[in-house]
């Protein structure tokens, strides 16, 4: 018999939008490989760019925030796995099927770790330098309490598990190292991309409801674009995105050509059009979406440190990291101009994919990871004492907010 999948999702994915989106369609993806029935649940409002779930036969599910309907569906649908889409929708769901389906095993894909990007983002506005106090914030603390409390966490950079393991001393059966998993990429469609004198101008892409991304383009404006611009008065920086408000748009000046281009449809059409990606991102966390895309597409990057994060690995990087301004500007002009080493970095990229993100090669690790915690569940909750604690108090706190939440709304 088919083993049934429960996705709670933050948002309903949005696959051509953000990386996140990307992911969770690859996870989808997986299950259905591994023959899961699946349904896809979330209190989010569809929109017009959500993916139709219903393709792939996902039967699609909206549900309610504090509302026992919860309870009722989650209880006739009674599914093996529960997938939680970031720790939020843990936190918000995660003690009602521990409560009505306590041998479900419980799933966290946490996308990135959103206390590290919280602790970067308030390192760069404060304006101080980066030191470890910036990691013991509160959205920290939710998000491992959140790891402990499930039965396995999807970690999608290496870095990130180190940190996990090092620093918050997270217990490493816990953790499961899951990046993207894409397709290989053949001889045959790497000579069929666009040539380095078959492009031009530069690129960056990057949804905006996403902050770093924003505050990564008006650095460019502001730091490395005037430069660039001053030495290269004919090149363009292409700047895509979904979901540009009106601050994103302002920035648009043809005369210097730093152009908004808003949505694409399809970002990798893009950004095989573009000679180089530019990726500066003042902060962030988990792996970033326009380099993969711009792996994908042959498109070397000039990046920063946090931009590159648990891409790479041992290998040579398709493009060159650079964090000071200056040099950040001075190495995309000299790609821009190189058509040899812009060809040596283009080859990097295939290389970096299929070493690195060969979905093949994930696909069995994690079938492998989840057979085993089906069969050892019982003996993992046990040593996970502090799991069962956090458990214990959240189920208490957070059933009786709810429940409070429910009378409160409940009519007169």
């Amino acid at each position: 018999m088919n083993r049934t999948l429960l996705i709670i999702g933050f948002v309903w994915p949005e696959p051509k939008s953000s990386a996140a989106g990307s992911r969770m369609m690859q996870l989808i993806h997986f299950f259905k490989e591994e023959g899961y029935q699946i349904t896809f649940a979330s209190s989010s409002t569809r929109t017009d760019r959500s993916f139709q779930l219903e393709k792939l036969d996902v039967v699609p599910k909206t549900i309610e925030l504090n509302k026992p309907s919860f309870d009722e569906f989650i209880k006739t649908l009674q599914p093996d796995v529960v997938l939680f889409d970031r720790f939020m929708t843990e936190e918000q769901f995660g003690w009602r099927v521990a409560e009505n389906c306590p041998d479900a095993i419980r799933i966290l894909d946490t996308e990135d770790l959103h206390g590290l990007r919280k602790a970067r983002e308030l390192a760069f506005r404060s304006g101080n330098s980066w030191n470890s106090s910036f990691l013991l914030n509160e959205v920290a603390k939710r998000e491992i309490a959140s790891i402990y409390r499930s039965d396995l966490s999807l970690i999608i950079s290496e870095s990130e598990m180190e940190l996990l393991q090092t620093y918050f001393k997270v217990d490493q059966n816990l953790l499961f190292y899951l990046p993207f998993m894409l397709e290989a990429i053949t001889e045959v469609q790497i000579k069929a991309l666009p040539k380095f004198n078959q492009r031009e101008h530069f690129i960056t892409i990057g949804n905006f409801l996403h902050e770093p991304n924003y505050q990564g383009v008006l650095f460019l404006k502001k730091k490395i674009w005037p430069i660039i611009n001053a030495a290269l008065p004919e090149a363009q920086l292409h700047i895509y995105g979904a979901y540009s408000s009106q601050k994103v748009s302002q920035l648009h000046n043809e005369k210097q050509g730093f152009l908004i281009k808003g949505f694409a449809n399809d970002a990798l059409d893009v950004m095989k059009q573009a000679r180089i990606c530019l990726a500066p991102l003042p902060f962030g966390a988990g792996l970033k979406g326009k380099i993969v895309d711009a792996l994908q597409a042959g498109t070397p990057c000039i990046m920063n440190s946090i931009a590159a994060e648990g891409i790479f690995g041992p290998l040579e990087p398709n493009g060159c990291v650079v964090d000071n301004p200056e040099q950040f500007a001075k190495k995309a002009i000299q790609l821009y101009s190189d058509a040899s080493v812009w060809e040596e970095k283009h080859r990097f990229g295939f290389e970096i994919l299929n070493e690195r993100f060969n979905k093949v090669k994930f696909y069995d690790l994690f079938s492998t990871k989840l057979e085993d915690i089906c069969q050892n569940l019982g003996q993992n909750r046990e040593q996970n004492f502090t799991g069962q604690m956090l458990q214990h108090h959240q189920l208490q706190s957070t059933k009786y907010l709810s429940k409070w939440i429910e009378e409160k709304n409940r009519p007169s």
